[in-house]
């Protein structure tokens, strides 16, 4: 019997204000953890989100009320909200608050430059900043020790009070000009400290850029072609279109939504939605994605998808679930968060003890002593796994590569080998005719015609294929055509009789194939392609005209990708249900080795393909596959990596998902996946190192505290700089179609 908590499970999203650093993420964490029915939660200070995995019986209400208890505030995030409005308003807000706490804190430095200032006058500007523009430290910091709990606002609250209550102390027992006051100390402290939450603010809302361009895809209008009334068109909402109804879009405006071009035809910008570079033909039949643009025709689309269930709405629930996210390495930083403020109070602590008990003056060891508590500012520490997190993903999304989780992210820069389906993977998963052959003594173009003109009224997928190799063929009519179950077809062309059908077909004709057709159809075989013949009754015998030979074409880019791949010190192995022959001559033309090729695989045993590929090598395996087969091997798989052409099963089971049909994309994912690694790896480093160099320095006296002000805030804004460099990262897997068709390619910025 299931428990409670796993009956009908929901995941909740919060929008939680009040957050400042790690231990902040760490506590709202624990307080979530503990209410009844709630299974997960993850916080992420870049996005201020909390995700919440819990029973259905697990209210909003509950879920906010435990927040609030935590010392911040939440409020529960609607699926259907509409995206959050522009940060600039507050960011100004930020701004002028920065700019007027250091008007009030520059004539406070006089004194450090030989010249006096009124210590009455410096007690007033002081206080203006410490207890106006410092105010939201003390706010956060009442709400940590009412939680009994630390954060960074308990931090810059104990510093800046006691760098602000030594100033007074000395005025009153001193007196006069003759006090040595360090009213400047703690003014300067609380200005850095918000110029660097305003930088970091700024930076922060930069790594949300990708959701915001998605969003701004989302058109909020559409014309209707009335039902009853074709010619009539009437502009209405976008949420008032339903499935079924026909939307006209004329040139240059934006697609409203997915459907099934009906009439017209004409090219669709998509590059934003799939990140592909050259814009993309339509014509009756062919699928439109809304948020794409119109190129220079006007287009009727039937809807088939709408609100929620769009292709767009789903690439930003996919993106903004990546980024809430937690990375596997983020637990390490949780760890450290939970004792972190706690230990900081400890050794500032120590530090004012100690020098005390060395002799030193009470006005020296308060001093080295809030240098501790400034420095050991936690915020790089939280924001250095998501903010390279956010980064990464959005310009992944951007460039057609959409990571569903954090954890899939980076696993992925580890990836050692990719075992590759082959049908509409590495192949492009529909039949050509990869090879025509006359009899001897035939014209190859006239019996390509008969073949076309055979083959020209069957929908069947080796008919259609004919019928575009025969596009310069002659032009011939069949009349009187006729299926036979299982061998072939056969039509009239005027007064002839033409069949096109199977090795079989030809044995029971009694027809026999000249010496060198014979020879070759073996050899097509091996190879792992279909051959059929082309056949002409005349005079009560049968004829061979022409071989036929069918097979699925490799995709232009999939050769160049296993060679990047292999660059990249990453194995290609190619699993497939094809024979033997068509795997192996796939692998030679694609460079995969033979003792890693696996055909004739059912579903069940490419899943335990998978197996043995994670059981014989050390680093990740990640599938990649489009069909409903891939499925098992896809979710076995470390990672699996489906292609968005394919069907929505395969997508749901894979990790990573890839706009475009083109296995190049597969390289640039682990790239990404390994430059974003690196950057989480460089942020927490920085993020350790800072306090790890500075806690010292400060303990012994080789720190001021102005300084120190000024180094904590640097910290975070590097760090999230630091991530803010993927931005740049551009994907490489439009530049086999740019050598190969010689057009310049133009990515999206």
């Amino acid at each position: 019997m299931p428990t409670a908590s796993s009956e009908n499970p929901r995941i909740a999203e919060l929008a939680v204000s009040g957050m400042t650093c790690a231990s902040c993420v760490a506590r709202v964490e624990k307080v979530l953890r503990h209410v009844p029915g709630v299974e997960s939660v993850a916080v992420n200070l870049a996005t201020e989100k909390a995700t919440v995995h819990a029973s259905a019986a697990v209210s909003d209400e509950q879920l906010v009320a435990a927040v609030a208890k935590a010392g911040y505030e939440a409020a529960p995030i609607l699926p259907e909200a509409p995206p959050a409005a522009s940060a600039s308003p507050a960011l100004d807000r930020e701004l002028a608050a920065v700019f007027t706490s250091a008007l009030l804190t520059l004539p406070l430095l006089a004194p450090m430059f030989g010249l006096s200032l009124n210590p009455w006058l410096q007690l007033a500007l002081a206080s203006i900043v410490q207890f106006g523009f410092g105010a939201r430290f003390y706010a956060g910091g009442y709400r940590a020790v009412r939680a009994l709990a630390g954060n960074m606002d308990l931090l810059v609250a104990l510093g800046t009070s006691a760098a602000w209550g030594l100033s007074v102390y000395q005025m009153f027992v001193h007196g006069g000009m003759t006090a040595h006051l360090y009213f400047e100390a703690s003014a300067v402290v609380i200005t850095l400290v918000r110029f660097g939450k305003w930088l970091e603010a700024r930076a922060k809302r930069q790594t949300t850029d990708a959701i915001r361009a998605l969003n701004a895809l989302r058109p909020t209008r559409a014309r209707v072609r009335e039902q009853n009334d074709p010619w009539r068109e009437r502009e209405v909402a976008l949420a008032e279109v339903r499935i079924g109804d026909i939307v006209v879009v004329r040139p240059g405006e934006r697609v409203p939504v997915d459907g099934i071009v009906r009439e017209g035809r004409t090219h669709v910008d998509e590059s934003l939605i799939t990140g592909e570079s050259l814009p993309v033909a339509k014509e009756a039949g062919a699928r439109t994605t809304g948020g794409s643009i119109n190129g220079e025709g006007a287009i009727a689309i039937e809807t088939t998808a709408i609100g929620a269930e769009t292709t767009l709405a789903r690439i930003i629930r996919l993106v903004e679930s990546a980024q809430a996210e937690k990375a596997p390495i983020q637990r390490l930083v949780d760890r450290v968060s939970a004792v972190f403020v706690p230990a900081i109070l400890a050794i500032a602590a120590v530090t004012l003890a100690g020098w005390l008990l060395h002799g030193a003056d009470a006005e020296t060891a308060l001093l080295n002593a809030v240098a501790v508590l400034v420095i050991a500012c936690p915020c790089a520490l939280g924001l250095a796994t998501p903010t390279a997190i956010m980064a990464g993903t959005g310009v992944a999304a951007r460039q057609g590569i959409l990571i569903k989780d954090a954890q899939a992210l980076e696993q992925a820069h580890a990836i050692g080998i990719v075992a590759f389906d082959k049908t509409g993977t590495l192949t492009v998963g529909r039949p050509s005719l990869v090879a025509f052959d006359a009899a001897p003594g035939q014209d190859r173009e006239q019996a390509l015609g008969l073949a076309a003109a055979v083959q020209r009224m069957s929908e069947h997928p080796l008919a259609k294929a004919v019928a575009a190799a025969a596009k310069d063929a002659p032009r011939l009519e069949a009349s009187a055509a006729r299926a036979v179950a299982g061998r072939g077809v056969e039509a009239s062309i005027g007064e002839r009789r033409i069949a096109i059908g199977s090795g079989r077909w030809l044995a029971e004709l009694g027809a026999e194939a000249p010496s060198s057709l014979a020879a070759r159809a073996r050899d097509l075989e091996a190879q792992g392609n279909t051959v059929s013949w082309l056949i002409e009754e005349s005079d009560g015998r049968n004829i061979v005209l022409a071989l036929l030979a069918f097979g699925d074409t490799v995709k232009p880019t999939a050769r160049a990708a296993i060679e990047r791949l292999a660059r990249m010190g990453v194995k290609s192995a190619l699993v497939t249900g094809d024979n033997p022959g068509s795997a192996q001559a796939v692998a030679r033309a694609l460079g995969i080795p033979p003792d890693l090729v696996y055909a004739q695989t059912l579903p069940d045993d490419k899943a335990r393909v998978v197996a043995q590929l994670k059981a014989s090598t050390t680093g990740v395996v990640a599938m990649a596959g489009d069909g409903i087969n891939d499925a098992p091997a896809l979710a076995a798989a470390d990672i699996g990596i489906a292609m968005a052409s394919g069907t929505d099963v395969a997508i749901e089971a894979a990790g990573l998902t890839l706009m475009r049909g083109d296995p190049a994309l597969v390289a640039d994912a682990i790239d990404i996946s390994r430059r974003t690694y690196r950057k989480i790896q460089q942020n927490l480093f920085w993020a350790f190192v800072y306090n790890l160099i500075g806690i010292p320095l400060a303990a012994f006296g080789l720190l001021d505290p102005m300084f120190a002000g000024a180094a904590m805030a640097f910290s975070s804004v590097s760090v999230v700089t630091n991530a803010l460099l993927l931005r740049t990262w551009r994907a490489q897997a439009g530049a086999v179609e740019e050598a190969r068709t010689g057009k310049p390619i133009t990515r999206p910025a």
